[in-house]
């Protein structure tokens, strides 16, 4: 399989978003709208009935590698779901879940396998900081608003990196970013060491709850800036009230369309009518991944851009 997946697809590489093995059905990989697969005889192809199909010793072999032959080692981030290797890539799961006291204790007989590929584009946050910046020395709270797949955690990781270092073209000197990583897709961190440029003052907890996470930072490294991904629930709403509080900046996101479906959930709901959330950023792949559709004044929701 693996050189199957070798030959013919260097031309692509650059584009893959995704590459899933699942069991007897063929191996994908996800470009953009497009999905690929290799065919039994080497070529790739758009007609995914042709496809290779993965046999359990491909799957049994990939996991092997991911786990550098210890599977036990790995036991914590098998029961997650997913792990995060070199260079920042996740690694999604599944299987069997073995159960124990009402948990996932860990996942066995592995049917899917699904390699998110992580990449950082510098510079991407450039179109976007100067609506996030009051003044030199202050920060708007920030909401990016997106669809799946439509480059919210690239943004976020740009805005971290730029906010840590300090941004010269504004005079920006840079300030502590606390960032709760809880699924190890922003920094990327593997074995203690971010895969990622998040920038020289940003302090990282990985795979810690957010809510949680955000409190502890707050205790313990007095930043400037809070940086998470993804939030929603009502322990969220309570430690961003805390950073509000505490005179602390928070940049988050949330998986959506627009702002009238964010009214639709309670929580997000409340942050709103809270007018918590000063600049709202809309993103779609309406020209590609990481489309800015506009930014809102979270106070009056006018378009500021």
């Amino acid at each position: 399989m693996q050189q199957l997946v070798v030959d013919g697809l260097q031309p692509y590489l650059s584009e893959i978003e995704e590459i899933r093995l699942r069991i007897k059905r063929p191996l994908l990989f996800r470009l953009g709208d497009l999905e690929l697969t290799v065919s039994k005889d080497r070529k790739i192809t758009r007609r995914l009935e042709e496809g290779q199909l993965v046999s359990r010793e491909d799957l049994d072999q990939t996991l092997q590698i991911l786990s550098q032959h210890s599977l036990y080692a790995w036991e914590d981030e098998f029961k997650n779901g997913y792990l995060t290797i070199p260079g920042g890539h996740r690694v999604g799961i599944v299987g069997r879940a073995v159960i124990a006291k009402g948990m996932v204790k860990t996942l066995k007989e592995i049917t899917g396998i699904n390699y998110r590929i992580g990449r950082q584009i510098l510079g991407c946050a450039d179109k976007v900081l100067p609506f996030l910046l009051k003044n030199n020395r202050q920060l708007y709270h920030t909401l990016l608003v997106s669809p799946p797949q439509c480059g919210k955690t690239t943004l976020l990781r740009d805005i971290a990196r730029q906010l840590s270092n300090g941004v010269e073209a504004f005079d920006f000197p840079g300030v502590n970013v606390g960032l709760v990583d809880e699924r190890s897709e922003i920094a990327g961190m593997y074995q203690g060491e971010p895969q990622f440029q998040i920038g020289m003052r940003t302090d990282v907890l990985d795979a810690c709850p957010k809510a949680q996470g955000m409190m502890m930072l707050i205790r313990s490294m007095s930043p400037q800036v809070l940086i998470t991904d993804e939030i929603g629930k009502h322990e969220d709403l309570e430690a961003m009230y805390q950073a509000l509080q505490a005179g602390v900046t928070v940049i988050t996101t949330v998986h959506g369309d627009n702002v009238d479906e964010l009214k639709q959930r309670p929580n997000l709901q409340t942050l709103l009518q809270w007018h918590f959330f000063e600049r709202i950023i809309i993103l779609s792949r309406r020209q590609g991944v990481g489309t800015i559709e506009k930014i809102l004044d979270g106070r009056t929701m006018e378009r500021v851009n």
